[in-house]
């Protein structure tokens, strides 16, 4: 992305409020903004090191709960899937040490990189393996009853067409989901593709601003969404997670939840498009999730899907 004289002056001033950046002189300092949809994201190189600064967003306090993100974000890294928390203040600016040597994801790479599913589901099962419990429980369909609520507190009343009826109809995803729970761990619960940074070896996860503890299976059908994947590498993906094939439940519970995730973040995508984030056209996000959640919950599979889930 490109730096501007603003985001300097952002990246200077958040700087100043870190204990062990505020006395370096800026001037001997290269700043560079970094991708971020909600956040603003520097790498800062300085003569003691180089460092990732994310300032939060306008508008974030609104629906992130910082406090529950620090901890988190802490427990990812002594979990060994994310780096070290240097910093995080009362105002919630993060400073991380900036991984060399990673390649930020995207779709095209994530799609053609020797290996990358595969090592994409081994850092998901470090994670969830890890014993780390992290605040906040991740609960679907609480959250969406929430962003509505948030959305009618913002005076948002058009949705993308149908919106509500759609979550009518998850009702029948809802009952399959629980009639076998699992075992909740600790889950990032948004992994879009620049939140992971792949070496070539491994894949770290950064960015904990959703996470908490969750259905496990609800990281790798929301990646494979993010990912844009398809059936030969969601298999890569879920054999390198399970070691094995996954059972039919186990792929339908996947494939459920990457319905799901696109009818969450349409409400997550409107409620930017509220606040005037100006980082995307937040109301064709929206839509286009919408589009993609109607039409996977339109295939005839779908339905196989969800008896397979509600057979356990």
């Amino acid at each position: 992305m490109e730096t501007t004289d603003e985001d300097l002056a952002i990246a200077r001033e958040a700087m100043s409020k870190v204990p062990f950046l505020a006395g370096i002189d800026p001037a001997s300092c290269t700043i560079e903004r970094l991708y971020g949809l909600t956040n603003k994201v520097y790498r800062v190189d300085t003569p003691d090191g180089t460092y990732c600064v994310r300032v939060p967003g306008d508008g974030t306090e609104g629906f992130i709960d910082r406090s529950v993100e620090q901890v988190n974000a802490r427990a990812a890294a002594a979990a060994g899937v994310s780096p070290e928390v240097l910093h995080f203040g009362d105002d919630a600016v993060m400073v991380t040490p900036f991984l060399g040597d990673t390649t930020t994801m995207s779709q095209e790479l994530l799609q053609t990189l020797p290996g990358a599913p595969a090592r994409a589901g081994e850092a998901f099962r470090k994670l969830h393996t890890s014993g780390q419990t992290f605040e906040f429980r991740f609960e679907l369909f609480a959250m969406i009853d929430d962003y509505l609520a948030h959305l009618d507190k913002l005076g948002v009343t058009t949705f993308p067409d149908g919106y509500h009826d759609t979550v009518a109809e998850a009702q029948a995803v809802r009952e399959a989901l629980a009639a076998h729970t699992v075992p909740l761990v600790a889950c990032h619960c948004d992994p879009m593709v620049e939140n992971m940074l792949d070496d070539g070896k491994r894949m770290w996860i950064i960015d904990w601003e959703y996470s908490g503890m969750n259905d496990p299976l609800w990281d790798l059908g929301d990646f494979s969404v993010e990912a844009g994947f398809g059936p030969d590498h969601d298999h890569e993906m879920m054999e390198a997670y399970f070691g094995r094939a996954p059972r039919p439940s186990e792929q339908g519970r996947m494939v459920l939840y990457k319905a799901m995730c696109d009818l969450l973040w349409t409400l997550w995508g409107l409620i930017a498009h509220a606040n005037g984030n100006p980082a995307d056209d937040f109301w064709a996000y929206s839509v286009n999730r919408f589009e993609r959640c109607k039409s996977l919950m339109n295939d005839p599979a779908f339905k196989d899907h969800t008896a397979a889930v509600r057979a356990g």
